[in-house]
């Protein structure tokens, strides 16, 4: 059901997931080689299943609630991704010896994270809405 917005708000976090990790690197190394997110078995799961859990919330738009609580626990897992990429980026630091540069895709996370409060959002105002037309019944 692409005509509603929180399906179209949860199509961007899942390109932004998706996507946008094979394309932006998370930092470059200190030989300029650029250290992409697939490197890293942890980094690749989480932006897996935070991709997994986009596609089912999409899929699953006629059970709102459900979709409420995918969206949740996808804000959680991008925040543990993103602290995660906190860490490891205060833990070595621009002048540490394999670090030298912080790349865009560390702020993926984050600009997911938006997408999917707004999601939330739009699927609280549907199910509100919803409720209050069986209420007139």
């Amino acid at each position: 059901m692409l005509q509603r917005v929180q399906t179209i708000y949860l199509l961007i976090a899942l390109v932004i997931t998706g996507v946008l990790p094979f394309v932006f690197p998370l930092w470059t190394m200190s030989d300029k080689k650029d250290f992409f997110f697939m490197f890293d078995i942890k980094y690749a799961t989480a932006f897996g299943l935070s991709t997994m859990l986009s596609l089912v919330s999409i899929i699953s738009f006629k059970k709102r609630q459900n979709q409420f609580v995918m969206g949740r626990l996808n804000i959680i897992l991008n925040l543990i991704l993103l602290g995660l990429f906190v860490y490891r980026s205060l833990n070595l630091s621009g002048e540490a010896v394999t670090v030298s540069e912080k790349g865009i895709g560390m702020f993926l996370p984050i600009v997911a994270i938006v997408f999917l409060v707004l999601a939330n959002k739009a699927i609280k105002k549907d199910e509100d809405l919803v409720k209050s037309v069986d209420r007139l019944r």
